[in-house]
């Protein structure tokens, strides 16, 4: 057999085992692990939260990250009018 697990009931909890080994026959030990089965069956699995939107975008250029090319006016219009990049300053 596997690990023994010590419990504390309150009264209702120890009545409703009483009713069950009562009513089926069954030892204190059966009672608790059939009632354990019983309730983690019924539990249905959790699923990892996912993000939405999040890897289902396809711009259809294979190198957007990496080229910098395709960055060269990024930020452009919301830096608003006559805004000059760091590098371009002074030329």
């Amino acid at each position: 057999m596997g690990a023994t697990v010590q419990v504390r009931l309150d009264k209702e909890a120890e009545a409703a085992l009483k009713q069950l080994v009562r009513d089926n026959g069954w030892t204190a030990s059966e009672a608790v692990r059939n009632s354990l089965r019983k309730v983690a069956a019924q539990q249905k699995p959790k699923t990892r939260p996912r993000l939405i939107g999040i890897g289902m975008y396809d711009s259809g250029i294979g190198d957007l990250a990496t080229n910098k090319k395709h960055m060269e006016s990024f930020g452009v219009k919301s830096m608003g009018k006559g805004w000059v990049r760091p590098e371009e300053r002074g030329k």
